[in-house]
């Protein structure tokens, strides 16, 4: 176990519901109104911030298209930034 991982736990109610834990809700930076994300493997389940997974996993899907589209350093998408903006403002 990592320096930083810690276990807590918490009771399921009669509804499925749990409390996830104040420390937990901290470390997953999630606060009330968020939404969480279960991953199921076998009989482990983590739990994760549903945004920081939706954008690892948009992360994951995009992995080599920007060198496919010839942005291969900071400053090729600068450039490319830089001649969006004239195009749109020449429309």
């Amino acid at each position: 176990m990592s320096a930083s991982a810690f276990v807590n736990d918490a009771r399921v109610m009669a509804k499925g519901q749990v409390t996830i834990p104040k420390n937990v809700r901290t470390a997953l930076g999630v606060e009330s109104g968020d939404r969480v994300t279960f991953i199921v493997d076998g009989n482990s389940v983590r739990v994760v911030n549903s945004a920081v997974y939706a954008l690892m996993r948009f992360q994951e899907r995009m992995k080599g298209e920007a060198e496919k589209a010839g942005l291969r350093t900071e400053e090729d998408v600068a450039a490319w930034i830089t001649e969006s903006r004239r195009e749109e403002n020449a429309e």
